[in-house]
């Protein structure tokens, strides 16, 4: 195969015009405006960009609606494929980005395969959760999506990261569920042709090698986490960046393109305070 490139980019988190949002922490129009000049920019030109998940802050209409223009607004001549985070809705995605009236509740699960790369998208979302989860069904399509086109690399997107932290209960919200990680695992298991999984969710660059696959992270277009103080505290600073991915006969290398940053902090709270909150959220949403 040819080289190929391609840029990723996550955690949009594109707010309804007009909104006061105190969940909102920097004017993501403006960070996502000047990422997609960079992108743009580029030489040579990406074959595809993928963005994967939280789209929106809060999954209005109205946000998508921002999105949309936003993505017209950069004359992109590539294809831009999209998944979702829990920060979306997908009634809204589905009706703003694709003019859908049914279906509604599915999972914006789909693939494409561009200049020799299969680029599979898996939508980790549900509602009223924060970390990722596998619906019925989801695997099994996944399945077969991997046995089509054999002998063409695959790049899988899905918002939560599989998890790598299996003996911290507490931080399961980070990524895809313990028990949905090992089925993808199990899934994966033996393939050669995956080239890597890319995510987001977390707000800060990570590369894993797990199990034999890279695993790429980006910060996203919101703030960035500082990876400095995980361990005791969530703390946020002014930060974006995207990731430039270059498909070679020898697999998968990433480079990530940080945008001008103070790295001032925009918000801070102890681990511990912020996963009591997340509890609640998650129990409330489920009564």
């Amino acid at each position: 195969m040819t080289t190929v490139t391609f840029a990723h980019i996550t955690d949009l988190h594109v707010g309804a015009p007009g909104m006061q949002d105190d969940h909102l922490y920097a004017d993501t129009t403006a960070n996502l405006r000047a990422v997609l000049a960079d992108i743009a920019a580029m030489d040579p030109a990406p074959s595809f960009v993928v963005a994967s998940g939280d789209l929106t802050n809060h999954g209005e209409p109205e946000a998508y609606e921002v999105l949309k223009a936003l993505m017209a607004e950069a004359g992109l001549s590539m294809p831009v494929l999209y998944t979702l985070g829990n920060h979306d809705r997908r009634d809204g995605f589905h009706r703003v980005m694709h003019g859908r009236t049914e279906g509604l509740d599915q999972p914006v699960d789909h693939a494409a395969v561009i200049d020799g790369v299969h680029v599979i998208l898996v939508d980790t979302s549900v509602p009223g959760r924060v970390g990722g989860h596998f619906e019925p069904g989801q695997l099994d399509r996944l399945a077969a999506e991997l046995a089509a086109h054999p002998g063409v690399p695959k790049l899988l997107v899905m918002h939560h990261a599989p998890a790598l932290d299996a003996d911290h209960p507490d931080l399961e919200w980070e990524s895809l569920s313990f028990a949905d990680t090992e089925l993808l695992r199990a899934l994966l298991d033996g393939r050669r042709d995956v080239l890597g999984i890319l995510s987001g969710h977390i707000h800060y660059d990570r590369v894993s090698h797990w199990h034999g696959i890279p695993v790429v992270v980006g910060i996203g277009q919101h703030a960035a986490t500082d990876p400095l103080r995980l361990a005791s505290e969530f703390r946020m600073l002014a930060g974006a960046s995207f990731v430039v991915g270059t498909v070679r006969p020898s697999g998968l290398s990433v480079t990530f393109v940080p945008q001008p940053s103070d790295r001032r902090e925009l918000k801070s709270a102890p681990i511990a305070a912020l996963t009591a909150l997340i509890r609640q959220y998650e129990a409330a949403a489920a009564e």
